[in-house]
C-alpha cells in the first residue's frame, strides 16, 4: 500500500489531503486544473516536499516531517510517468525502455526490453522510434520504460491526455486492464471523468486543495456530494432552494424562475443534478403525458450529433443540456430557436448542498 499525508501552501492555495492505494487496481486521483493533484504526485515521488506530510510504501517510511525522514526520490523508485511521456527522442521504443534496467548485459537487457513491449502489445515496434510512434504507441512505450525500473510504486499524471478521443478510451482501457497483472500500489491523476469511468477502481475527487469525495465512479456519478462533484460527471447542475414538497417530495424553486421535484431530502439553497441523458425533450405545447414530474419551458439553442446520440443545448432560466438519440431529433426536427420542454422525474433528481 502506498500512503500519503500532506499539507501545503502553493501560492494562494492550501493543500491538505491524505491519500491511500492499494496494489492492482489505480486509485484514480481526479479534479480540475490548479486543484493540487500534480503536486501530490510529486509529494509522494520526493520531486516536493510539503511544509507537513508522511509518505509510506509498504513498511518502508518514505517522508515523515514529524521525525525528519526524506527519502531522496533515487531511494523511493517510484515510476512516474509525465503526460509528454519523455521518451529520448534518438532512441528507439526497445533502447528507451531498456535504459532503466541497471546491472545486465546488452542482449538480456534488450531481451527484457522487448519483453516489456509485448505486454504492452508493441513489440513490433520495438526498432521505431517515438517520432515514428502514435500516440497510443508512445504512452505503451513510456509505461514499459517505467516498469523496467521495477517501481515500487506507479504515479501516471494525466497519461492519456495527449491522445486523441478514439485512442485515448482504448489506452485507458488496456491500462486499466494492466492493473491488477502489475501488482504494485499506482496513483492515477486525471482531469477528465470519462478517463475516471474507464479506470474505475477508487476515485478521489480533489477540489481548491481538498478531497470532497471518495468512491466508484457510478457512486460519484449516482451520488454526487457536492454540487462541484456533480459538474465534474457530466451532470447538468442547476441551483435553487429546496423545501418540502407534496408527496413526501423535496420542492425545489430554481433560481431564475420555475421549479422542480426530487426525491432527494434536503432545505435550503441547494445545487440540483440531472444527467443529461436523463433529460427527455418533448415539443412546446406537448400535452403532458408519463409520469415524469419535471418539465420546464425551454428553447433550443444548439443540435451537436455525435454517432447514434445528439446533445441539445437549452437556454431555460439556467442552461440545460440534455441528450437524446439521433433518430428522436431528425424525428422532432429539432433546431436552434425552436421551443421545447425540458422533461425527466423526480428519482433522477439529485440534490447536494451548496
Amino acid at each position: 500500500m502506498l500512503s500519503l499525508e500532506a499539507e501545503t501552501r502553493l501560492g494562494e492555495l492550501d493543500l491538505e489531503a491524505r491519500l491511500e492505494a492499494m496494489p492492482g487496481t489505480p486509485l484514480v486521483l481526479a479534479g480540475p486544473s490548479g486543484a493540487g493533484k500534480t503536486t501530490l504526485l510529486r509529494v509522494a515521488a520526493g520531486l516536493t516536499r510539503p511544509a507537513v506530510g508522511r509518505v509510506a510504501c509498504g513498511a518502508d517510511v518514505w517522508l515523515d516531517t514529524e521525525r525528519g525522514v526524506d527519502l531522496p526520490p533515487e531511494r523511493r523508485r517510484c515510476g512516474l510517468v509525465f503526460q509528454d511521456r519523455a521518451l529520448f527522442p534518438h532512441l528507439s521504443a526497445w533502447r528507451n525502455v531498456a535504459y532503466g534496467m541497471r546491472g545486465r548485459g546488452r542482449g538480456d537487457r534488450r531481451r527484457a526490453a522487448t519483453a516489456l513491449l509485448e505486454r504492452f502489445g508493441v513489440a513490433h515496434r520495438a526498432e521505431a522510434r517515438p517520432v515514428e510512434l502514435s500516440g497510443g504507441e508512445r504512452q505503451r512505450v513510456a509505461l514499459a520504460r517505467t516498469l523496467a525500473a521495477e517501481p515500487r510504486a506507479l504515479l501516471l499524471d494525466e497519461p492519456l491526455a495527449a491522445l486523441d478521443p478514439r485512442t485515448r478510451a482504448r489506452a485507458g482501457r488496456e491500462l486499466a486492464a494492466l492493473m491488477p497483472e502489475l501488482d504494485v500500489p499506482a496513483i492515477v491523476v486525471t482531469h477528465d471523468f470519462e478517463e475516471v469511468a474507464v479506470m474505475g477502481g477508487e476515485v478521489a475527487v480533489l477540489d481548491s486543495g481538498r478531497i470532497v469525495q471518495t468512491g466508484t465512479p457510478s457512486a460519484l456519478a449516482s451520488a454526487p456530494a457536492s454540487g462541484f462533484v456533480a459538474d465534474f460527471t457530466g451532470a447538468v447542475v442547476l441551483t435553487g432552494m429546496a423545501a418540502p414538497g407534496p408527496g413526501g417530495l423535496t420542492a425545489v424553486a430554481l433560481d431564475g424562475g420555475g421549479s422542480v421535484n426530487s426525491t432527494d431530502a434536503a432545505a435550503g439553497p441547494v445545487a440540483v443534478s440531472v444527467h443529461p441523458w436523463e433529460i427527455a425533450i418533448e415539443p412546446a405545447g406537448h400535452e403532458e403525458t408519463g409520469s415524469a414530474l419535471n418539465r420546464l419551458p425551454a428553447r433550443v439553442v444548439s443540435v451537436t450529433a455525435i454517432g447514434n446520440r445528439t446533445r441539445v443545448g437549452l437556454a431555460a432560466p439556467q442552461p440545460l443540456t440534455a441528450e437524446v438519440t439521433t433518430a428522436s431529433a431528425e424525428r422532432m426536427r429539432l433546431a436552434p430557436g425552436h421551443g421545447a420542454l425540458a422533461v425527466w422525474k423526480a428519482a433522477a433528481t439529485r440534490l447536494a448542498p451548496l
